[in-house]
């Protein structure tokens, strides 16, 4: 059976608070990068198999949407599934939860390069059927309090009410 939806358990150390003495935004990209690693090993694909096969997935974009702040000690569950494939990228997306409540969103998009020409490729078929997808009205994300989708929209004038404070999107 595979694990279409993986899960890791972090509580949060000294090592992740900042100044403002929440969790720093850079640590919340470590996890993300560490459960999508994870998450691959999970389902057969190392970082070790990448390079020996001479392919590889690199981050193209990022959307980070931080809703509530994580402390020292907080227990947080981080997820992360593949939504969509599409030839040479695939969107992961993220949710950081805490007490059942979504701390962060996110998503990456991710594109498959031939590790030695360092050029967009189409991943091979052993890696593709690896991943299962969960489209964004899966049950189980419903179930798990995680299906909404990380909002983003372009920074223009038109986002943003007469105070500067960001118009809901």
């Amino acid at each position: 059976m595979t694990q279409a939806i993986y899960e890791k358990h972090v509580t949060v150390g000294p090592e992740s608070i900042d100044a403002l003495g929440h969790v720093n935004n850079r640590e919340y990209l470590r996890w993300m990068e560490e459960v999508a690693t994870e998450h691959s090993e999970s389902l057969g694909w190392s970082q070790e198999r990448y390079i020996r096969e001479k392919h590889v997935w690199v981050v193209r974009e990022h959307w980070i949407e931080y809703l509530r702040p994580a402390v020292l000690g907080d227990e947080l569950t981080v997820y992360t599934w593949l939504q969509e494939a599409h030839g040479s990228v695939c969107l992961r997306r993220y949710a950081v939860v805490k007490d059942g409540k979504a701390v962060l969103r996110a998503a990456t998009e991710w594109a498959h390069i031939d590790f030695e020409t360092k050029r967009a490729c189409t991943p091979p078929e052993s890696l593709s059927s690896a991943f299962p997808l969960v489209p964004p009205d899966s049950p189980e994300l419903k179930r798990l309090g995680i299906a909404r989708c990380v909002r983003w929209a372009p920074v223009t004038a038109g986002n943003y009410g007469e105070t500067g404070a960001r118009k809901a999107v």
